[in-house]
């Protein structure tokens, strides 16, 4: 009996071992700049969903914003984003990642105070579009990321970060659910604003920690901000002949389903509520299944793309997505819940599967500039995609026709998937990880 307990307990280390040492090859990468990275967003994660499943209830009941309000926030949110693309691009690859990154990051946080203080719904939009502009470091936190992945790990990377995301917002609707039921409507969220303060000034100290992946060796300065701006429009826009065709419509893709997604988060709460009868209360619930799905189908997923390619994922979340929304527009708590997991699916292999496939394609050098394309007009697109289905539900109710919203989100899967399908190739070979300080 002594004897048979010894050699079950070193097969248990034996295998314990082997389990050890295959995690340890398999998350090898999460060195240098990416882990850096992905602890400043475990800080903001803790915080970021927070305020999203009563932001909409906000800006209209409390603070009285009219029925476009949420399209007109949307709109200047996203066109200030648009703004800062090119040059946040260009100033990426051409002078570096690491200032942009770091300097915005303080500049974010203080912009959640114009949410906490808010006296009328004037101060969002004036915070949405000082948050915006900062994120011009945007192409280069996407970059750095590019930059620091191995080619044969850029799927499992992309998923990690969605992973990370998934898992650390998890608690927010929870914790706004019981501010919400503590503190009322307005005070919740004034709290949310101030606790996401903290956690940006705290997550941009931490990314003081980054090394530049790619300089000239000149340090960047304010001015650059304008002088840059016509040759980075013009870069960015030539950059497109130096792609191969593949990367263009994996962008016209792309736009497509962010167009489609903008349609309808702007008004999903205010949909579910006063069309499909769910309470404020029952609301915040049913963000805990999509997050949690982001947590359990991150690596699967990104170890599928990885495995088996990027274009069979991409198709497959088109499919999910326009199920997901197809279930939403007729849902109950129940279905509503179920459609939540969808979307998390469906965002998980979109998402894993075209980033993967755009640095595939993309040379290191190019890469800042395509993000910072694709930034400026996907941004134009989700905000008048906002301002539209503010508008079109608006309109809907009146001709009782809610769902218009989700009948146009739907029947632009379609030409995506028709895109994706013909248009779209994986490279025969994929291009190498950039090799530069930094990276370890």
């Amino acid at each position: 009996m002594f004897v048979t307990t010894c050699v079950r307990s070193s097969r248990n280390r034996v295998k314990l071992m082997g389990l050890t040492d295959f995690l340890k090859q398999e998350f090898s990468f999460i060195t240098g700049n990416y882990r850096i990275l992905v602890i400043s967003w475990v800080i903001m994660d803790l915080a970021m969903e927070m305020p999203n499943p009563n932001f909409q209830k906000y800006v209209v009941e409390t603070l009285q914003g009219p029925d476009m309000a949420l399209g007109l926030i949307g709109l200047a949110n996203f066109l200030a984003m648009a703004a800062v693309a090119f040059p946040g691009g260009y100033l990426a690859d051409k002078y570096g990642r690491r200032w942009l990154i770091t300097t915005m990051t303080f500049g974010m946080a203080l912009s959640w105070l114009f949410f906490a203080f808010a006296p009328t719904w004037h101060f969002i939009l004036l915070g949405s579009i000082v948050s915006s502009l900062c994120l011009i470091y945007q192409p280069a936190l996407f970059a750095m990321v590019q930059d620091s992945l191995p080619p044969e790990r850029r799927g499992m990377g992309s998923s990690i970060i969605q992973l990370i995301h998934g898992t650390f917002n998890t608690p927010g609707p929870i914790f706004a659910g019981f501010l919400l039921w503590q503190f009322g409507l307005e005070w919740s969220m004034r709290i949310i604003y101030l606790l996401m303060t903290t956690l940006y000034v705290t997550a941009a100290l931490w990314r003081l920690r980054l090394r530049e992946t790619i300089t000239n060796g000149e340090p960047i300065r304010f001015r650059y901000f304008i002088s840059s701006y016509p040759k980075a429009t013009r870069e960015s826009i030539n950059v497109w002949k130096k792609v191969p065709k593949s990367m263009f419509w994996l962008f016209v893709v792309q736009i497509l389903v962010t167009f489609g997604m903008s349609l309808t988060q702007v008004i999903n709460q205010l949909y579910a509520v006063d069309v499909l009868g769910i309470t404020l209360e029952q609301w915040w619930l049913v963000f805990i299944p999509l997050l949690l799905t982001m947590v359990v189908a991150s690596i699967p997923i990104g170890k599928t793309v990885d495995v088996f390619g990027r274009k069979l994922p991409l198709i497959l979340g088109l499919c999910v997505l326009g199920t997901a929304e197809l279930i939403f527009a007729y849902g109950d708590f129940l279905t509503i819940m179920i459609s939540m997991v969808l979307f998390g699916i469906a965002q998980l292999l979109i998402m894993s599967s075209a980033m993967a496939l755009a640095t595939d394609l993309v040379d290191p050098v190019n890469r800042g500039k395509v993000v910072g394309f694709r930034n400026f007009v996907r941004y134009i697109m989700m905000g008048f995609g906002m301002l539209l289905g503010n508008y079109f539900f608006i309109q809907g109710k009146g001709m009782n026709l809610p769902q218009l919203p989700f009948y146009i989100a739907l029947g632009l899967v379609v030409p995506a998937l028709l895109v994706i399908l013909f248009l779209v190739h994986e490279p025969e070979e994929r291009v190498g990880m950039l090799k530069s300080v930094g990276i370890s």
